[in-house]
């Protein structure tokens, strides 16, 4: 444990969960917190989802303090019955699926370095609470989020897992929404990112095609950079109630069925911006 950060203890329970042990948090801890928070706030209305930014007042986060999963809980349990569990790390398939399906949403503990505000490849505390957590006060998301993890364990044992990783990451990761306002972000990976919070609302670069589930189950995404298409919904209803179904189906739809990348544009997308793809190709120069 250095001076500066608090040490996260490993589980040794079957389900990889630990105790929060909010009273050990650093003062820079905190502080880091506040800076991610008040960052993020300063962005997000007008950006953000509006279920978002009332998830975020209604269970009483602040810039004072990371949360306390204990007052958290209490908040949310009574809103849609949902509860917030500390793990270590990232957990195994079939222990986030059985979290999911009973209403449990797996969070890191850890908070990133100062030297880590813009990127951190492991999901932190800030991006799991603050991005994740506000849209499971709402009940058409939160029903969605109990499907996924339901579906998740009906897929185990199919050898299919990466295409229902595709789904999880083009909504609950990076997911746009159409709203009467124009476009909005309602992705916890968006909504937790200082740049991409604007990048993908307002870049010329990046695709904007209209959600379809089994089109999105066939693209491979980008986990090291902006991404190169953002799938968009209508509502939180039509997310659930397009996917709450038996996807055997869909699986065995598409087997032998062409793979698509990021940024293909193929036939039959309803697309709302078809992007220059310009940043993605400048990258592409700078690492050649």
């Amino acid at each position: 444990m250095t001076p500066e950060h608090s040490l996260t203890p490993k589980s040794s329970c079957a389900d990889y969960t630990i105790e929060q042990a909010w009273e050990t948090y650093t003062n820079e801890e905190h502080d880091i917190w506040r800076q991610l928070y008040e960052r993020q706030m300063a962005l997000l209305p007008g950006r953000a989802v509006d279920e978002f930014l009332h998830g975020v007042e209604v269970l009483g986060m602040s810039p004072d303090q990371i949360p306390d999963f204990r007052d958290l809980n209490k908040r949310l349990a009574g809103l849609t019955g949902w509860q917030v569990v500390a793990v270590p790390d990232l957990v195994p398939d079939d222990v986030f699926f059985e979290h999911l399906a009973n209403k449990r949403f797996p969070a890191g503990r850890f908070i990133r370095r100062r030297s880590q505000l813009d990127y951190l490849e492991e999901p932190d505390i800030f991006h799991d609470v603050f991005g994740h957590v506000p849209l499971l006060a709402d009940p058409v998301f939160s029903a969605y989020m109990e499907a996924y993890g339901k579906g998740g364990l009906r897929a185990l044992g199919r050898n299919v897992l990466n295409k229902l990783a595709r789904l999880y990451w083009y909504t609950v990761e990076f997911g746009l929404i159409e709203t009467d306002a124009g476009l909005r972000i309602y992705g916890a990976g968006i909504l937790s990112s200082k740049s991409e919070s604007v990048f993908c609302l307002e870049d010329v670069s990046p695709n904007r095609i209209r959600f379809d589930l089994q089109r999105l189950l066939q693209t491979h995404y980008r986990i090291d950079d902006f991404q190169e298409v953002y799938f968009v919904i209508d509502s939180f209803q039509q997310l659930f109630e397009e996917t709450y179904q038996d996807f055997g189906p869909i699986y065995d739809r598409l087997e032998g069925l062409p793979e698509h990348k990021p940024f293909d544009i193929v036939e039959g997308d309803n697309v709302i911006t078809r992007g220059t793809g310009a940043y993605a190709a400048a990258r592409l120069k700078e690492s050649a």
